[in-house]
């Protein structure tokens, strides 16, 4: 908290730069409309820029034309630039349309300026009995000592059974409208606070990706030092201990047990009448499954992440297998440059690779001959007479080299067709090699048909007496996708 560091944030944060923008009523108010209320993680740009313009001509009714006089989009686009970061603007996978996101510093300011409001009611019995709680979690988990913990458990236990038989006599110990509204309002505070952290834990696993992009970019060593490097990051974050949380959180949630019990205390807790009197938002009764749906939205992000470090990692490794190949290439062209003219005196020298080990114990050891037992069978001719050319006119079809066919036209496009496949290397084994493509495309690789476009597909055949004839094949346009 000291002067420079304030002054830095004060400048280059986008919470504090968003509390002193003149236009941070406007910001504040319909972000947390649209995304922190209805716990939205991402809106296209079509449907976010519908909803601020309705916003914007609301407040040109109320204030006049003059407010705020550029169109929806001009001011998303704005909030979205470096200079402001309130919002993160990218384009998913698959789609061509910009999608916005709230980033964690916009919500950090948000949930603080919900604060400034003045409360009717401020408990403060449920964060002492909180902090209470917490400290003696973590006396008794630190706890070695058997003795002790026994001890302490056995003193749990006589204040349970002391507390069953004042029940079984009648002294039912209820907690007053005071202490339900105070509970309720650190319910509802943590709530807020667990999903505001699942867009942070988020965005710090985009910032280890982004750094890692960086990394591979500018990195000039060893492919298998790099991929050691990277993958040991990527563990430190998970076993580090805000991925240990998470995954503990995530393990709890999930188990279907506990999912029916929090529905069922949530039912029971927003019945009672002093919970009812504070009208909690409607979205309470469903607020577990909000966590599940952003804890989801973080998984399905970290695994994307994974898929688009894969693809950019197998790009890297294909552009250094060119370079590979272009050296050969060179190469051979200054080889074949020296077969015609040759220099005098020696050219090359190759020293002996390595040396010939051969250890005793690698020496396979002595098998004795099988000697097979034949019977004293009379055999017998058979009566058809059949031609045995038949075994030796089998037509096999190599599916392995197809396969590498098809990645390799791949390698540089995102899609290509059957008819293209076929054009570049035609079909020598004529349908039983088109039905192995059909087959790759439904076993082996990601494919889509398009059934309003046919497409031909010819070869040639040789037919009984010796002369070649040309077969052709109708289908519908089969697409092969990276």
């Amino acid at each position: 908290m000291d002067f420079g560091t304030l002054d830095a944030l004060r400048t280059h944060h986008p919470a504090w730069r968003l509390l002193r923008s003149d236009h941070a009523p406007l910001a504040a108010s319909f972000l947390h409309r649209v995304f922190v209320l209805p716990n939205v993680r991402v809106m296209a740009a079509a449907d976010l820029a519908e909803a601020l313009e309705d916003e914007l001509y609301g407040l040109r009714e109320r204030l006049g034309e003059g407010a705020f006089p550029r169109p929806a989009l001009e001011y998303l686009n704005e909030w979205a630039s470096p200079e402001k970061g309130w919002l993160r603007k990218f384009y998913a996978q698959g789609s061509d349309e910009p999608q916005f996101d709230l980033t964690p510093a916009t919500e950090k300011a948000i949930s603080w300026l919900g604060t400034l409001a003045e409360r009717s009611f401020v408990g403060t019995e449920s964060r002492l009995l909180t902090l209470f709680e917490l400290l003696k979690q973590m006396s008794e988990g630190s706890e070695s000592d058997p003795e002790k913990r026994i001890a302490e458990l056995r003193k749990r236990r006589d204040e349970i059974d002391a507390e069953i038989a004042r029940v079984l006599a009648g002294d039912v110990p209820l907690l007053d409208d005071t202490a339900l509204k105070d509970r309720f309002q650190q319910f509802m505070q943590l709530a807020r606070e667990l999903l505001t952290d699942f867009r942070e834990v988020e965005h710090n696993f985009r910032l280890l990706d982004r750094r890692v992009r960086e990394r591979i970019a500018l990195w000039e060593g060893a492919k298998g030092a790099l991929l050691e490097e990277i993958m040991g990051e990527r563990d430190a974050i998970a076993d580090s201990d805000q991925g240990r949380s998470f995954r503990a959180f995530w393990d709890f949630l999930m188990s279907s047990r506990r999912q029916e019990e929090l529905t069922e205390l949530l039912e029971r807790v927003l019945a009672l009448p002093p919970v009812v009197d504070l009208r909690p938002d409607a979205r309470t009764r469903r607020v577990h499954y909000d966590w599940l749906e952003a804890g989801e939205h973080t998984q399905r992000t970290v695994a994307q992440l994974s898929q688009q470090l894969r693809r950019f990692l197998d790009d890297q490794a294909w552009l250094e297998n060119r370079r590979i190949m272009d050296i050969l290439h060179g190469i051979e062209a200054k080889a074949l440059a020296l077969r015609d003219t040759q220099p005098p005196g020696e050219v090359m020298r190759i020293a002996q690779p390595s040396a010939e080990i051969e250890l005793p114990m690698e020496r396979p050891l002595f098998r004795p001959p099988l000697k097979p037992v034949i019977a004293d069978l009379a055999l017998q001719a058979g009566e058809e007479d059949l031609d045995p050319a038949a075994l030796y006119s089998q037509a096999v079809v190599d599916r392995a080299q197809l396969a590498r066919h098809i990645r390799q036209a791949l390698q540089d496009r995102s899609q290509v067709t059957l008819r293209e496949l076929t054009d570049r290397r035609p079909l020598k084994q004529g349908l039983a090699e088109l039905v192995a493509y059909l087959q790759l495309g439904s076993e082996a690789f990601r494919t889509t048909v398009d059934e309003d476009t046919q497409e031909v597909i010819s070869w040639e055949a040789a037919a009984t007496d010796g002369v070649t004839v040309r077969r052709a094949a109708r289908l519908p346009r089969v697409i092969y996708v990276r």
